[in-house]
């Protein structure tokens, strides 16, 4: 349970990190769908939206 909160934290500082770079809708869908629990589909989302985007992320 605790290393899922953290996780969560984790996914939802990044997405803090690159909310200048996605639209108001990707962030918030993201971050919906990782507090709801689906952590992993959202992970997988944000790779997918950077990939699109070229960009570089941790």
């Amino acid at each position: 349970m605790m290393n899922e909160q953290n996780e969560l934290a984790q996914f939802l500082k990044t997405l803090k990190r690159y909310k200048h770079r996605l639209k108001r809708q990707e962030l918030l869908t993201l971050r919906g769908q990782a507090l709801h629990g689906d952590i992993a589909g959202a992970k997988k989302g944000f790779c997918v939206l950077m990939e699109g985007r070229k960009m570089q992320y941790e």
